[in-house]
């Protein structure tokens, strides 16, 4: 492979056009954009009414195998394999979530794709973007100050001062605030009791803006959030405290999806960024609803693995969105499979393909799981520069004995070009291979029914103990 420069000294080089540009390629009118600026911009929810009669695009889902702390490249092969079907001349749309600073500044860093499949404006997406996070964490910390500041003026709905589970946030990781004591001042400042700050990310609103398909149904959705408990053990809600209405009128604009582009200038939808391991790990709904009514195929991803991102989409967005996804594509790296085959990380850059081979059994677990929810799929081999021919065609033969298509993915070194044939394995797919796409559990199934189908079916358990 060739030597390929820095994410960001390439960003630096990219030609962006102006988002109104991106816009009307993608067939969103002037009257439903609101720029930010010259490159990225707020799509009005007005747009479903215009194309509430048009059919819906093919869903397509980049997930991947048990990956390494440094990730394996769902966000660069999703970017990759967008900028793959624009060089084919196909209708798309790329739906992505939001970058949290937390992240950002932390061991993992952005969100934003490398090489020549990255999103742009890159710094503006992985800071501050179009303020959605910090319009969220506004909405969050309102409710958390009327809950206090109920208890402090007499306490009318007789809340346990011990029973607040409603935390603050912030979108930073700030070790020393995690957990702590507030109100320590006079009586005018409060009542003492303990608290705390979440990553914004982590917030429910986080959550529940991201399932939510309007206004109407994000106003409905805050009002049942429990806040606390009272005397006699009863839950409060967030409508119960009267600031509902103040908390949807600060998220009045977050709630629209934000349009940029990719690299190679074609458009993304980037909105919401629940965290897959306490939320369900997908970007909005909104966004994925609004890019199917745009294009004829849709790419989106899902946080960490199959075995989590993946299967909290299938089981909770889909369902809660009414989506019918076309396709999975199962990202691997030799990479990984070196390290499920017992190599330390220090030695991952070294030729191991005895290892690669051993290290196919995490793959074979998530291409299984995939099956179980009846979707049709490609494994695309994120190739890094130290891969060997020898250990991509091990991944590769082992592929083709389970009966799975594979491809090896090139986009962060040279973009769309690179993800060419995995964009054509991916379409013929979905052309040949009809979905049969079904949740897991019931929905209506009792709790620990639901947690006895995972453990097993998902992660293999014998059985679950409770304690």
């Amino acid at each position: 492979m060739p030597e390929v420069p820095s994410s960001i000294e390439i960003s630096q080089t990219a030609r962006l056009k102006p988002i109104e540009a991106i816009a009307e390629a993608a067939g969103i009118l002037p009257e439903e954009l609101e720029p930010y600026g010259r490159n990225k911009a707020k799509v009005s929810l007005e747009l479903f009414e215009r194309l509430k009669d048009s059919p819906d695009g093919k869903l397509i889902l980049v997930t991947a195998m048990t990956a390494t702390r440094a990730g394996e490249g769902k966000t660069v092969t999703s970017i990759g394999l967008a900028e793959a079907f624009g060089r084919l001349g196909v209708s798309h749309m790329l739906c992505l979530r939001e970058p949290s600073l937390g992240p950002t500044f932390g061991i993992k860093g952005g969100a934003a794709g490398g090489g020549y499949a990255q999103v742009l404006p890159m710094e503006d997406i992985n800071m501050h973007f179009t303020g959605d996070l910090h319009a969220i964490t506004s909405a969050h910390n309102l409710l958390a100050a009327v809950v206090d500041n109920h208890i402090h003026h007499g306490n009318e709905r007789g809340i346990r001062q011990d029973s607040v589970v409603w935390r603050r946030v912030m979108d930073l990781c700030d070790r020393q605030l995690r957990n702590c004591e507030i109100g320590l001042g006079s009586k005018f400042d409060g009542f003492p009791h303990p608290s705390g700050f979440d990553i914004t990310a982590a917030s429910e609103i986080m959550a529940i803006l991201s399932l939510s398909r309007d206004l109407k149904e994000l106003r409905e959705r805050l009002e049942r959030v429990v806040v606390a408990y009272d005397h006699w053990g009863k839950p409060v809600f967030a409508r119960d405290l009267n600031c509902v209405g103040a908390m949807c009128v600060l998220l009045k604009d977050a709630i629209k999806p934000n349009l940029v582009q990719t690299y190679e200038n074609t458009p993304a939808l980037i909105h919401c960024g629940p965290f897959g391991n306490i939320a369900h790990g997908c970007n909005s709904l909104i966004a994925t609803r609004m890019g199917l009514k745009l294009a004829d195929y849709v790419i989106t991803e899902a946080g960490f693995a199959a075995d989590l991102g993946a299967e909290k989409f299938l089981n909770i967005k889909c369902r809660q969105g009414g989506l019918t996804p076309a396709a999975a594509v199962l990202v691997a790296s030799c990479r990984a499979l070196k390290m499920h085959g017992g190599v330390p990380a220090e030695a991952l850059g070294e030729e191991n393909v005895e290892a690669v081979e051993q290290g196919c059994e995490n793959l074979r677990v998530h291409i299984e799981n995939l099956w179980k929810f009846g979707l049709p799929q490609v494994v695309a081999v994120n190739r890094f520069p130290q891969d060997t021919p020898a250990e991509l065609e091990a991944v590769m033969d082992f592929c083709h004995e389970m009966g799975v298509l594979s491809e090896v993915s090139e986009v962060a070194a040279r973009g769309g070009e690179g993800g060419i044939a995995l964009a054509k394995s991916v379409m013929n797919l979905i052309e040949t291979k009809t979905t049969r796409y079904q949740p897991l559990y019931d929905i209506n199934a009792p709790i620990k029914k639901k947690i006895a189908v995972l453990a097993g079916e998902v992660y293999r358990a014998e059985h679950v103990e409770y304690k």
